[in-house]
């Protein structure tokens, strides 16, 4: 089977792989036929991160998760799919072959501690190994986050079916959800439990590094009526996306770490220290600050007494899609939610190997799903 591996930034190949099985009897084999690229895959395909993470200016973690040099290829890449199963093991009785199916792009047994508290992307069963706990075990980041390979395969290993995999619902268009593995969950967790215990709140939104959760963020908080939101790009198109998923579109200097108001619920997603610091200011005293993207540096220079003087909370760390993915999906396919404005750029999953080093703002592979049953 095919599988798509990074080999450097720009540089992407189909490389052939042995079919994996199901396993064991708690596992299952699907068949991505809708992949959404993840707003992080971007930073090694568009840039030469590698030897730059491992000059030792970076904090430890990045190497935890992406290796001794991160991001050094080859390896598997894509951790957003929507798939159909095709083969089960002998203990899986809630998933059927021919379901539709969301992967989170982190693997959970659902039954240790961690599953239990809903950190389903930091689960002990997973991430244990025969040298020590793995710091994720995850898809698409390679080897030092386990042997799970990436979602841009023709196959795809499941090790824990019933646990991870959620179905589609009828009548929602796959490519709608494209993202739901991950950057569309991560939009919803920012803002609608927020927004569920104060439903009139003003939300700012600061994006341009997590691209697409920016923007499912800010449309996601609109729909769900927030009393204003607010979006702050330097992006045009993106400025552009915002406007039409509801958004207030603010122009943003992405070097500017001044406050741009005051709001309640605050999306931090420029993956950029000015950005945090833009966005801790811009959150009003009770309020709350969510960062979703990439911090990589050992010093980020966050404000701590403006925190400790205004009362804020911030919060930050990956996102644990299970444990949102059933009510959110149920909420889109109630909603009509139209996630799909988001992306700007749709391939076939067979020119993978080019349109995945495209610079788009979201792109998303797809292909004729096989109907199986």
């Amino acid at each position: 089977m095919r599988e798509l591996n990074l080999f450097g930034a720009g540089d992407l190949r189909w490389v052939e792989r042995p079919e994996p099985g199901v396993g064991s009897p708690r596992g299952a084999v699907v068949r991505p036929f809708v992949v959404s690229r993840c707003d992080g895959d971007t930073l090694p395909i568009h840039r030469r991160v590698s030897r730059v993470m491992q000059a030792g200016l970076l904090d430890p973690a990045v190497g935890h998760i992406c290796g001794p040099v991160p991001f050094a290829g080859p390896f598997a890449i894509g951790h957003e799919c929507i798939a159909e199963v095709v083969e089960v093991g002998t203990e899986v009785r809630q998933v059927r072959v021919g379901d539709r199916v969301v992967v989170p792009w982190a693997v959970s047994c659902g039954e240790c501690a961690s599953c239990v508290r809903g950190l389903t992307s930091k689960c002990v069963t997973a991430r244990t190994t025969p040298e020590g706990v793995r710091t994720l075990a995850a898809y698409g980041f390679g080897p030092s986050s386990g042997p799970f390979g990436g979602m841009v395969s023709d196959l795809l290993a499941v090790p824990f079916a019933e646990a991870m995999l959620v179905p589609v619902p009828p009548g929602v268009d796959p490519v709608r959800v494209a993202a739901a593995s991950d950057n569309l969950s991560d939009g919803w967790r920012a803002v609608a439990p927020l927004l569920a215990e104060r439903p009139h709140s003003r939300v700012l939104v600061l994006g341009g590094g997590g691209k697409s959760i920016g923007l499912y963020a800010a449309g996601i908080a609109a729909a769900l009526g927030a009393a204003q939101v607010d979006y702050a790009d330097w992006s045009a198109g993106r400025l552009q996306i915002a406007q039409a998923l509801g958004a207030a579109p603010l122009e943003r200097d992405r070097r500017s770490a001044a406050g741009l108001g005051e709001y309640d619920v605050v999306v931090e997603a420029s993956s950029s220290t000015s950005g945090v610091r833009a966005a801790i200011r811009s959150t009003a005293p009770g309020g709350t600050c969510t960062a979703v993207g990439y911090y990589v540096g050992r010093n980020t220079g966050i404000p701590l007494f403006h925190m400790y003087a205004t009362d804020i909370t911030l919060r930050l760390g990956v996102s644990h899609p299970r444990g949102v993915l059933p009510e959110l999906l149920e909420w889109v396919g109630t909603s009509g939610f139209a996630a799909e404005r988001v992306t700007t750029e749709v391939a076939d999953f067979d020119d993978a190997a080019t349109a995945y080093a495209h610079c788009t703002t979201k792109l998303v592979l797809q292909r004729e799903p096989l109907g199986v049953a």
